[in-house]
């Protein structure tokens, strides 16, 4: 009898289609991200809407964070792409600053700005999401959608249950915030689902300096340690 023979390529099998390939994709780009990012210093990851155009008044308040941020010694890291994120690479690029893009592509919008002079590409949103907070000391929230909010409140989460350092989250925009802030005050705080301290975790401005301001005031990396 003669042996049976599968049709051209089918007896062959493709690993990098296996799923433990994927975990040398994992591997291999934590390990690219943390080798870059571990040398750009003291950083402060901006978010905020990659829908917002140049026209808008939070466009031009976010290219003044990026800049007072080179000004202050800090890397400037962002998601990458436009709005917001464009906005405050811009503003540390043209600076003079470290300006970090986070790249990842999506389905709409994630096109990569042109005011990075750092620049990561990621395929997992969750390693990415690792290195938003790994090498910041500091984040400041601009008005955004869904994305923003995710990013919120996993830095809070993260503060509140102790898995990293306690640092200054930023929310620019009262009236924009205001409701959320409202509604957790109201529903969860008041009905103990989160405790008192939780509304302690992040703080509100309106404007680039009072921002800045507070990220210096509790940057971990920067007080004075008491003898």
């Amino acid at each position: 009898m003669n042996p049976t023979f599968l049709p051209p390529n089918q007896n062959i099998v493709d690993f990098t289609a296996q799923e433990p390939w994927r975990m040398f994709r994992i591997m291999a780009e934590f390990v690219e991200s943390f080798e870059q990012l571990s040398k750009i210093g003291p950083a402060i990851t901006v978010f905020g809407s990659a829908r917002m155009p140049s026209s808008d008044p939070w466009y031009a308040k976010a290219e003044r964070v990026g800049q007072l941020l080179a000004q202050n010694g800090y890397a400037t890291i962002s998601g990458g792409g436009p709005g917001i994120m464009e906005a405050v690479n811009k503003g540390a690029f043209e600076t003079g600053g470290v300006s970090v893009g986070l790249n990842i592509e999506l389905p709409h919008e994630q096109n990569p700005n042109r005011y990075q002079n750092r620049q990561l590409f990621f395929r997992y949103f969750f390693i990415r999401k690792v290195c938003f907070v790994k090498y910041a000391t500091g984040f400041i929230m601009f008005p955004g959608g869904v994305g923003t909010l995710d990013e919120f409140f996993e830095a809070i989460t993260l503060i509140q249950t102790e898995r990293i350092a306690r640092f200054p989250v930023v929310l620019m925009g009262r009236n924009h915030w205001g409701g959320l802030i409202d509604w957790l005050d109201k529903q969860l705080r008041a009905t103990r689902l989160i405790g008192n301290g939780d509304m302690q975790l992040f703080t509100v401005c309106d404007e680039p300096e009072e921002a800045i301001a507070f990220l210096q005031a509790h940057d971990p990396t920067r007080q004075t340690k008491k003898p």
